[in-house]
């Protein structure tokens, strides 16, 4: 598997499976255990290195369906304003966001990736990365996010993704089977058959990324809102691990860290 090289981070190839902290300053978050008040994301963040995150994803409106839309003004005023309580820490980071003029807007401060939902559906957006030699968190989209209904479709994305990435002349990145109820046209039943089938998108010789942080489909199989989806979300994520993920993104950096280093531990001895 090739790696991608994210700052001074190696993710894929032969380094060990990788943790993403997440922080959201959006109030709109589908989970508001997650949401960081500005004055609080620098100790946030410093806080996750320590509990063992190795990078920081930003963002700053909520991509769950169904939920409040914002203009990309107030997107960027509020991932500036993260940004900046960051810059200077030495610290890892994404952002996440999907608006070519909110990048822009990221590009003044010290990030090191960014994380685009979209797949690269605008070429304006995936010229602003290349042009900055940024590397890329991609997710399967074919027109809007997490569009692809089922394993083969997914797979036919990621393929679409990897020529966007291509054509843009950005060669470090990582996949993103976008596991989630990204559209109406999605199920629970959807998101599981791409966990059971995680280890096949390994086939395109890229990282891939685990983001199932306390998702609805672990909501629903155990009839629990997002604040009582850890123990699902840890069970999952250890599967995944299993499966080979490169690199998975979590609100629970403590917790996933301590699965991780029991995954570790056993695949080492068995």
């Amino acid at each position: 598997m090739k790696s991608c090289r994210i700052n001074n981070l190696e993710i894929g190839g032969t380094a060990p499976p990788r943790l993403m902290g997440v922080i959201n300053v959006s109030g709109e978050s589908f989970y508001l255990g997650s949401y960081i008040p500005i004055t609080e994301v620098h100790t946030t963040a410093v806080a996750m290195i320590e509990q063992g995150a190795d990078m920081i994803d930003i963002g700053a409106r909520s991509t769950a369906p169904n939920t409040q839309a914002i203009s990309g003004k107030t997107e960027a005023e509020r991932i500036d304003a993260a940004l900046k309580e960051l810059d200077g820490t030495g610290i890892t980071i994404s952002v996440d966001t999907m608006n070519p003029g909110v990048l822009e807007v990221c590009l003044k401060h010290d990030i090191h990736a960014a994380n685009d939902i979209s797949g690269f559906v605008s070429p304006a957006y995936a010229k602003k990365v290349a042009d900055a030699g940024l590397p890329a968190f991609v997710m399967a989209t074919n027109q809007q996010p997490g569009d692809p209904i089922g394993v083969e479709a997914t797979m036919d994305s990621l393929k679409e993704v990897m020529l966007r990435c291509e054509h843009a002349g950005v060669n470090e990145y990582v996949l993103d089977p976008g596991i989630g109820i990204w559209t109406p046209h999605r199920s629970i039943g959807d998101d599981w058959e791409l966990c059971r089938n995680f280890e096949r998108f390994h086939c395109f010789d890229r990282p891939v990324l685990a983001a199932v942080s306390r998702k609805t489909f672990i909501g629903m199989l155990l009839n629990r809102d997002p604040e009582d989806r850890l123990p699902g979300t840890l069970a999952v994520t250890m599967k995944l691990l299993g499966k080979g993920a490169s690199i998975v993104r979590v609100h629970d950096v403590a917790a996933t860290r301590d699965v991780m280093m029991v995954y570790a531990y056993l695949a080492d001895r068995v």
